[in-house]
């Protein structure tokens, strides 16, 4: 039973990260599509709009946050893993725990004063673009969120996945 409940949050968690990866993937696109008409704009029309620099920066935001939540799922985010690698196996296991519990620890913290930035300023309007100020910290809240679920899964799933040991 506790099998059957494992697969089911694994193939749940993977379905999640698989999500994350696709909205990261549309925002580097939409991203590259609100500047190539922020260039156009600029220099054929000769009218430069004003929604394109907050709406890329909430992009670029979006693919670095979500983006750095798929990293943590799939280890390939930054590490010093040169001595991890040369450690000991019990040290190995030790040093991999302690960084998965700093990585959700930082994504909690992200995702806790990302939360609260956003309701302090969602009733501002942002310069620029007929979107509410807080809508640029959405992306840190739910990136932060997404890092902490992910490394606590690297943490309890496989202790020392990174190194197959």
């Amino acid at each position: 039973m506790i099998d059957r409940q494992g697969g089911a949050l694994r193939a749940c968690l993977e379905a999640l990260a698989q999500a994350a990866a696709i909205v990261a993937g549309a925002s580097l696109v939409g991203m590259a599509l609100v500047e190539g008409w922020q260039v156009f704009a600029r220099y054929v029309l000769n009218d430069s709009p004003s929604w394109t620099e907050p709406v890329a920066s909430l992009l670029m935001s979006t693919v670095m946050m979500v983006g750095a939540a798929v990293g943590t799922r799939s280890d390939a985010h930054f590490g010093f893993f040169i001595a991890v690698e040369a450690a000991p196996r019990l040290m190995r296991r030790t040093l991999l725990a302690i960084a998965r519990l700093l990585a959700a620890g930082i994504g909690a913290m992200l995702a806790v004063w990302g939360g609260e930035l956003l309701l302090d300023s969602w009733s501002v309007p942002m310069a620029g673009a007929p979107l509410p100020q807080g809508m640029v910290f959405l992306p840190f809240c739910v990136g932060g969120a997404l890092i902490a679920v992910f490394a606590i899964e690297r943490l309890v799933a496989s202790p020392d996945s990174r190194t197959g040991a």
